[in-house]
């Protein structure tokens, strides 16, 4: 009898009922293995339907590039003849010229805006709170209403700013009809949609910062001056650079804030080759050079994002 509760013991202790041989218990790796398995089911048919949506537009517009077709017919191959004449192109260059001063303007001019602001935010002002949400307005509203509001304020004669500047003794200002002016207007629109972003990327990286960091600097005797671009700029530099990869993304690739606002004009001075990419496109029913231009915008994203980078990867390593 002793014999017999024995062997049962030790077959249960092995996995093995007491009627005969049964199924071992499932080791660990072998239940990690059935779990990967199972998300790898459930995940793979999203990955490929993400990758049929986003590589199939990719391929067919690289193919586009380089016939000479339109938006009905895809037409003849080209070779790189598209991309050869957008390059000869003066309007090509012309756009070019506006999307780097849109795009140095939007990017620096948002971000030392939110710098300011977030500096300001960590002092102790009365309705900090309220301040906070009235300055993310620009960014949440949609550009649309911005848009609308702001050719309100500035699209013809009887708006409110050419009629404060015919009161303080300058008539005719036409902010949208005159080129360098439209230029003017434009980058600061996109700088007073833009500076929330930032806002939001430097509040949070100054929230990170030890304030053991002001004090050792105000033993030293530093100066605020000092501290600020000793200590404040350098911990913050990872999410800055962060910052100006992704804001350069969006201001190269913004189409609705100009498109809006000046539609490219007056006479082509407002025209990025975001919207000169849609014009060809769309206007003159050239898709292959509309579709070159935007792929040479993807390069020129692609070199600067790297460059970028690499300034990130200096700043984690040092």
């Amino acid at each position: 009898m002793a014999d017999t509760i024995t062997k049962r013991v030790g077959r249960a202790g092995r996995g093995v009922g007491s009627g005969g041989a049964g199924r071992a218990a499932p080791t660990k790796a072998s239940r990690v293995g059935h779990r990967g398995v199972t998300l790898a089911a459930f995940a793979i048919p999203s990955l490929l339907l993400l990758l049929l949506i986003n590589l199939y537009p990719l391929v067919y517009a690289g193919f586009q590039s380089v016939h000479n077709g339109d938006l009905i017919s895809v037409g003849d191959f080209v070779g790189l003849d598209n991309y050869v004449a957008v390059l000869k192109s003066p309007d090509f260059w012309n756009s070019a010229k506006f999307t780097l001063i849109f795009t140095i303007c939007g990017v620096f001019g948002s971000w030392l805006l939110g710098l300011a602001v977030a500096l300001l935010l960590r002092t102790k002002i009365p309705g900090g709170g309220i301040l906070k949400v009235l300055l993310l307005m620009p960014w949440i509203v949609p550009v649309v209403v911005s848009a609308t509001a702001w050719n309100f304020l500035v699209a013809t004669p009887q708006s409110p700013l050419p009629v404060i500047a015919s009161a303080l003794g300058q008539p005719n200002v036409l902010f949208l009809a005159d080129p360098v002016l439209a230029q003017i207007t434009v980058c600061v629109f996109k700088i007073w949609i833009s500076f929330p972003f930032m806002m939001i990327m430097i509040s949070a990286s100054l929230a990170a910062v030890d304030p053991n960091v002001y004090e050792a600097a105000a033993v030293d005797g530093a100066t605020s001056w000092q501290a600020f671009t000793g200590n404040t700029l350098p911990i913050i530099s990872r999410s800055t650079y962060i910052s100006w990869i992704l804001m350069t993304i969006f201001c190269v690739n913004d189409f609705p804030t100009i498109f809006l606002l000046t539609q490219g004009g007056p006479v082509g001075a407002t025209t990025s080759l975001a919207v000169l990419s849609y014009q060809t496109v769309f206007a003159d029913m050239q898709t292959g050079p509309g579709v070159a231009i935007a792929f040479l915008m993807t390069l020129v994203l692609v070199v600067v994002s790297v460059i970028l980078y690499r300034q990130i990867r200096k700043v984690e390593v040092e």
